[in-house]
């Protein structure tokens, strides 16, 4: 099913904007904003910093440490390092420290036994930071990736749990979809997008993933099997270097084909599982596959939010082209990222039949995975096609978030684990994936990769 030519031109004029927008922002940059010197943020040296959320649960209520030293100590550190990633774009810290003050009241009175407050609050006392998806895109990853944070929320409609978790080397969990309630974000997605939007965890450890989902989930936790003891040289694994060799997408790096290579012969030689490659052709399909789903109209009927009416704020009309122009004399007010989105929306719109056929393909594909991996298979996929790119680089590639979105299109749940560095100090990592409400098998793998290739890098440590 190749693109017909028309298409393939189409297609090269959109991927040639993003190239064009990409350097605008750069140009832009040099010529107009702020001059940061390269920083490296300080090693951790409080041992509070370096606990899991599950070990800071238990500590704090066994009374063996306050939660309001350990709230004061990610203060602490989110004012050394925030003002160089600025990863956090509200502080509350007098509020925090009331809040910690006032467990640590609740626990000083002993009314309550440690399994009860196990059972009633997973994480009493434990600091989480929560993604802003207007003012910061990716400003999760990096707070935790930087030990400002210990777990933490986000949200993914092609990546954006995945995307930063991997790009700063920590672990984030898309769910099965319809799991973990979306209400209370904004904007609400609608339409077709309602069904594979995912709100989810993030976090340094890979054993807080599995009780983060749970209290996330709340009465939607029973449609999963998270208490279900798995044995991984029983499980299925298959996996797939790269998508194919679609012309959208960059090539993947040979550093994460390494990586990844590592994995399975780590996995066949050492666990002594089942590992087979696997090619699936129609996963060169992704990006398409993910505008069908996009474009889709939900179970109700209503059509797709415009992200181009978001901008416009209550009904104001807005000219993406206009507001280019703008924002490169330093009058816009909207991002470079939101501008370019605007711009290339109206040409990413299938008319029916282009939906019906791509619609067709998400079926078959979807189909043939599932029926791959049942309920005891995991496939092992890129988490990007390159290491973490330097600022406005991804507006060059606007297409290579295909290899996260293609698992929102499909509906399947999927974690991101980080498998240590490159030589440049560049997180690597690897997405897999489970068949429906399978959730427990990536969580499982999840941490048993961590024990393996070392999880999360303490910063300083390169």
């Amino acid at each position: 099913m190749a693109p017909s030519f028309t298409a393939r031109i189409q297609l090269f004029l959109l991927r040639a904007l993003g190239f064009l927008i990409g350097l605008v922002g750069r140009a832009a940059l040099v010529l107009r904003g702020p001059k940061f010197a390269s920083k490296t943020p300080p090693p951790v040296t409080e041992p509070l910093l370096l606990l899991s959320g599950m070990q800071l649960a238990k500590l704090i209520r066994q009374r063996k440490v306050k939660c309001i030293d350990v709230v004061q100590a990610y203060i602490n550190r989110i004012k050394d390092v925030n003002p160089m990633i600025n990863g956090i774009v509200k502080y509350r810290f007098e509020e925090a420290m009331k809040e910690a003050h006032a467990v640590d009241q609740k626990l000083a009175e002993k009314q309550e036994d440690e399994a009860t407050l196990e059972n009633k609050w997973p994480f009493l006392g434990v600091p989480l930071t929560l993604k802003e998806a207007f003012q910061l895109q990716g400003g999760e990853g990096c707070t935790l990736a930087a030990a400002c944070s210990v777990i933490g929320v986000g949200s993914d409609i092609g990546g954006s749990i995945r995307m930063p978790a991997f790009f700063n080397g920590i672990f984030g969990h898309k769910p099965s979809p319809g799991v973990v309630p979306n209400k209370g974000q904004f904007p609400m997605a609608v339409g077709g997008q309602e069904l594979f939007q995912c709100t989810g965890p993030m976090c340094r450890y890979a054993e807080d993933l599995a009780p983060m989902l749970k209290v996330m989930a709340g009465p939607g936790i029973k449609r999963l099997k998270l208490d279900t003891k798995v044995h991984l040289k029983d499980l299925k694994f298959y996996w797939m270097e790269h998508d194919g060799g679609s012309f959208l997408m960059s090539k993947v790096d040979q550093d994460l084909i390494l990586a990844q290579k590592k994995v399975v012969v780590h996995l066949e030689t050492i666990l002594g599982a089942s590992v087979q490659h696997v090619k699936l052709k129609k996963m060169k399909y992704s990006f398409q596959l993910w505008i069908t789903m996009m474009s889709a109209k939900g179970h109700d009927g209503k059509e797709p939010l415009k992200f181009v009416d978001l901008l416009g704020d209550h009904g104001k009309h807005v000219n993406p082209l206009w507001e280019l122009i703008k924002w490169c004399l330093g009058l816009s007010v909207y991002t470079i990222p939101s501008i370019g989105l605007a711009l290339l929306e109206e040409k990413l719109k299938y008319n029916n039949e282009k939906y019906q056929k791509f619609k067709a393909v998400e079926e078959s594909l979807r189909k043939e995975l599932v029926e791959m991996l049942g309920d005891d298979g995991v496939f092992l996929y890129p988490s990007h096609p390159t290491v973490a790119p330097k600022h406005h680089v991804p507006l060059t590639r606007p297409f290579n978030f295909a290899y996260t979105g293609v698992f929102n299109a499909l509906g399947l749940p999927v974690t991101q684990c980080p498998l240590g560095l490159n030589v440049k100090g560049l997180p690597l990592g690897i997405q897999v994936v489970a068949g429906p409400f399978n959730d427990h098998l990536t969580l499982a793998v999840a941490q048993y990769l961590e024990k393996t290739f070392g999880g999360w890098v303490c910063p300083g440590k390169f």
